[in-house]
């Protein structure tokens, strides 16, 4: 069986009802059943001076708010699949300039059960892309509607110091998109072994080797041959008299209108620089107006 929806029609049916807000998918007003996928790893800390509750409420919110902007939004947990129906942002549209010009180099490689090699990539060329069209707690593109509901891939743990905390997030791209689901992986945790930041760091790129064996598996269970994988992590040091929070999260959604070109599905031909571009001049336009 096959998707009835192709990847123009994807993107052209998820475009939400506000001219500069994102909104959840499958909240009403959207232009179809498509949706959009966004990466985003972040962390936050907050010094112990109220109980554990609160002090947990704010460390949330500020890895919320940091890094591409996710803040004010009602986080619906979901299971971390991204179907036929769905695309990712910064990889099917508008695709980051070091994807499109082979610049972002092999992490590592593994092999399939079928003897083929999946090649592994940092992650971060997709997370800049979301930080590209959320923008930032300062400076804001497209955030999502604040209050909206949105149902995210997502995973996030709260520590208290000193220790470090850390997120960390992989994508896999099913070779078969029309019949296979791609893949998250979501895993957050605290006190990596190391006496220094760099010692820290270390042990966290061996456990993303971890986070991509289980992408592996994951495909070998349900028979889904993956053809290539985006992994990374963020991580914070917490101090002593702090609480800090790791969160890793991919938000479904549809894409503001004044985000898009017309038709939406030429974004799918577009990089992010290219989009980046078009925004700018459309913001200068809109601010010149008195927005």
């Amino acid at each position: 069986m096959h998707c009835p929806m192709n990847r123009v029609d994807v993107v052209n049916g998820a475009v939400g009802p506000f001219d500069d807000y994102c909104d959840g998918y499958g909240n009403p007003g959207s232009s179809g059943g498509g949706y959009i996928s966004v990466l985003k790893l972040s962390t936050g800390t907050v010094a112990k001076t109220m109980d554990s509750v609160l002090e947990g409420i704010v460390s949330y919110d500020r890895a919320e708010k940091n890094d591409a902007y996710a803040g004010q939004i009602n986080m619906i947990a979901a299971s971390s699949f991204s179907g036929p129906n769905g695309a990712v942002w910064g990889y099917d549209l508008a695709r980051h300039d070091g994807l499109v010009d082979g610049s972002i180099k092999t992490l590592m490689t593994r092999t399939r059960s079928d003897g083929v090699e999946i090649k592994v990539f940092p992650v971060a060329p997709l997370l800049a892309a979301g930080e590209a069209l959320f923008g930032t707690a300062h400076s804001r593109r497209f955030p999502l509607l604040p209050g909206s509901h949105v149902i995210c891939a997502t995973k996030d743990v709260t520590v208290s110091g000193p220790t470090s905390v850390w997120s960390a997030i992989a994508l896999s791209i099913a070779e078969d998109r029309e019949s296979d689901s791609s893949l998250f992986i979501e895993d957050v945790g605290q006190d990596i072994a190391g006496d220094t930041p760099a010692e820290r760091e270390n042990a966290l790129h061996a456990r993303m080797e971890h986070i991509v064996d289980s992408v592996v598996l994951c495909g070998e269970d349900q028979g889904v041959k993956y053809k290539e994988i985006f992994v990374g992590f963020k991580t914070e040091w917490v101090p002593e008299g702090h609480v800090g929070c790791g969160l890793t999260c991919a938000p479904y959604l549809v894409l503001a209108r004044n985000a898009v070109p017309n038709p939406a599905s030429k974004l799918l031909d577009m990089s992010l620089s290219q989009w980046e571009r078009q925004f700018a001049t459309a913001r200068s336009s809109l601010d010149g107006a008195g927005r």
